[in-house]
């Protein structure tokens, strides 16, 4: 008999194809094992078994006919960002509750045409704003890690935790998330998954919840290189209904899985060497260093010198945003309505019940970096550095090929154990990821190693606009090299 949970997509999709089971018994397992580890882990804002076992009995009879789709049958959990029609989109915000979309978004509509098969939607940081995945109005979602000899809940990283969670326990073949400061790379790298934000543009933001409309990018987490690069070809297509939305065709992503590296020029940035960072992480990115010396790779330092404004600019940016478009969220046309003495007084009720301190805090910062007499010297100067950090990039990416860098400056942390920190001291955790969302280029956490308690860490590799093609590839010679195996004792159910 199957072991289902230790199946990666492309092992899944195969074995549905070679009818070795059904896509019923596959989803039948999914829906079993979610609700099995929804208590411990607080991974799912809902479950939807009866839709999974629907949408599985209709790839069942396509199987049966031959007429099998690309991943026909595959159980795909969805962030709680991604409209899916008739299903409950909340954002883990209190302001959404009950909020059911009419509409079905882009990408979670390529995956369905693809055969996927819906069974839940995912946790995550409130509208995304998090880099822990404790700021959901559900709570914090749990990792399936734990650090030898220890009982402490770790966070799995955010805001894209919850898919993030529900991988790591071995629940779905694959899940989306978005990243707008490091929300799919930092979490894969916290739970030993395979986590990719492609250009911006390659997947469309039409039909998911807007945080900051000019940094998201939707993208995949999986267990393997190879499943990242299967669903983010389904995940990516042109859309008319998205402005921004790259019109060229989709390559052949999975093909770059395995393709030679040999000759390519990796480039080492010196300004990653942050102070503080542990040695662990160092010596895990020497290591990585090595892997891609021995794969063939040629080995070049390079300077991104912007590097050190990138957070504070992303910080200024991506709040501005979020105050514009949280406006909308108003209590008058869908979610949650506190009813108030007038007009202005039933929008401030509503808005204050419904959104969570760390969303409240980031409207407000955005609201005061847009106002009359700051807008020139926070926003205007934050998108200067901006552009010079896509000139930094720019100018790397004439001399390398890729960039490798460590993924996140620790391991996952302790839930509730930086409650006493300033704010800052959290955003510091994306300190290695928000560049890229800035210059808008491909980037892919790998996981590598284990540190001293046993935890995950990860590398991420980075290259130009519209080259996801060379990020698989050398993600792909890490991977090999690394033969990361590690999973997580099964405690949660």
């Amino acid at each position: 008999m199957t072991d289902f949970s230790t199946l990666s997509l492309a092992d899944a999709a195969a074995g549905l194809k070679k009818k070795d089971f059904t896509a019923t018994e596959l989803a039948e397992f999914t829906v079993r094992e979610a609700e099995a580890a929804q208590g411990a882990l607080n991974c799912f804002t809902l479950i939807d078994g009866e839709r999974a076992m629907r949408m599985a009995r209709a790839s069942d009879e396509r199987l049966s006919s031959g007429n099998g789709r690309a991943l026909e049958g595959v159980p795909i959990a969805m962030k709680d960002l991604f409209a899916v029609e008739g299903v409950e989109m909340t954002a883990s915000s209190n302001i959404l509750k009950g909020f059911t979309p009419t509409y079905e978004s882009t990408v979670s509509q390529n995956l369905w045409d693809a055969g996927a098969v819906f069974f839940a939607k995912t946790s995550m940081d409130e509208f995304a704003m998090g880099s822990s995945n404790e700021t959901a109005a559900s709570g914090a979602v749990v990792n399936p890690w734990r650090a030898k000899g220890s009982d402490e809940r770790l966070v799995p990283g955010g805001s894209s935790g919850g898919s993030a969670s529900a991988l790591a326990a071995g629940i779905s073949y694959g899940a989306t998330g978005t990243d707008t400061g490091g929300s799919i790379r930092q979490p894969a790298a916290f739970t030993g998954l395979v986590g990719a934000k492609p250009t911006y543009g390659r997947c469309s933001r039409w039909g998911v919840v807007a945080f900051a409309s000019s940094l998201d990018h939707p993208g995949p987490l999986t267990r393997t290189v190879r499943d990242n690069a299967i669903l983010m070809q389904h995940m990516a297509s042109p859309d008319p209904k998205d402005s921004t939305s790259y019109t060229g065709e989709v390559p052949d992503f999975a093909a770059a899985v395995g393709k030679s590296v040999k000759g390519l020029k990796i480039g080492i940035p010196s300004e990653y060497r942050v102070e503080g960072m542990p040695g662990e992480i160092e010596t895990l990115w020497s290591q990585g260093r090595e892997w891609l010396e021995a794969a063939g790779c040629e080995i070049v330092d390079i300077s991104l010198p912007m590097t050190k404004y990138a957070l504070p600019a992303y910080y200024i940016i991506a709040p501005a945003e979020a105050s514009s478009n949280l406006a909308r969220y108003d209590g008058m046309r869908y979610g949650q309505r506190v009813e108030g003495e007038d007009l202005i007084d039933t929008y401030e009720k509503s808005r204050a019940a419904g959104f969570g301190k760390e969303v409240q805090r980031r409207i407000m910062i955005g609201t005061y970096v847009l106002s009359a007499g700051y807008y020139d010297a926070y926003y205007l100067k934050a998108l200067k550095v901006r552009r010079r950090i896509l000139e930094d990039f720019n100018a790397a990416f004439e001399k390398v090929d890729a960039i490798l860098t460590p993924t996140t400056p620790s391991a996952a942390f302790g839930i509730g154990s930086k409650a006493k920190a300033s704010p800052i001291e959290m955003y510091l955790n994306d300190i290695f990821t928000v560049t890229a969302n800035i210059a808008g280029i491909p980037a892919m956490s790998v996981p590598a190693g284990l540190d001293k308690s046993g935890l995950p860490l990860g590398l991420q590799v980075i290259t130009r606009a519209l080259d996801e093609e060379t990020m698989f590839s050398v993600g792909a010679a890490l991977e090999d090299s690394a033969g990361f195996s590690a999973k997580p004792e099964k405690w949660w159910a």
